[in-house]
């Protein structure tokens, strides 16, 4: 069994697609529009101009597979109750990293040594998702 992480960028998930990959290295492995879709949704379901937007995409960090889409194009995403954690190999990427999601973004905790790792920091993006940047201690 395996869960993974389903983003609903709510209208702006490709422009998430490419500041993620632009900001920590994501490959998109495939996008679907609203358009491409075989079943077409019911009249009226969908707001109007809504067909090139993202129906599925699948996208990947290093190991980790992380769906998205852009929901219901409401405009409003919201990301709330849940953070996805990004590790880092050592101090000097975890910096990087956080430097890279930040623009834009909210920094809830800067990056600092902690108890549990050499640099740990959260910020939410400018999509407001959370992330916990993180390098372990050695």
């Amino acid at each position: 069994m395996m869960v993974q992480p389903y983003l609903f960028f709510d209208g702006k998930c490709e422009e998430a697609l490419d500041f993620y990959k632009k900001a920590i290295g994501a490959e998109v492995d495939m996008l679907m529009r609203f358009s491409e879709n075989p079943d077409k949704p019911p009249q009226g379901s969908m707001p109007p101009g809504s067909d090139n937007k993202v129906m599925h995409a699948s996208f990947h960090v290093g190991d980790a597979h992380i769906m998205a889409s852009d929901g219901h194009c409401a405009g409003k995403p919201s990301f709330q109750g849940f953070g996805l954690s990004l590790n880092a190999k050592d101090d000097a990427e975890a910096e990087k990293l956080f430097k890279a999601l930040s623009p834009g973004g909210q920094v809830q905790q800067p990056l600092t040594k902690t108890f549990f790792a050499s640099k740990f920091g959260m910020v939410a993006d400018k999509f407001g998702v959370l992330w916990m940047v993180i390098a372990e201690a050695h």
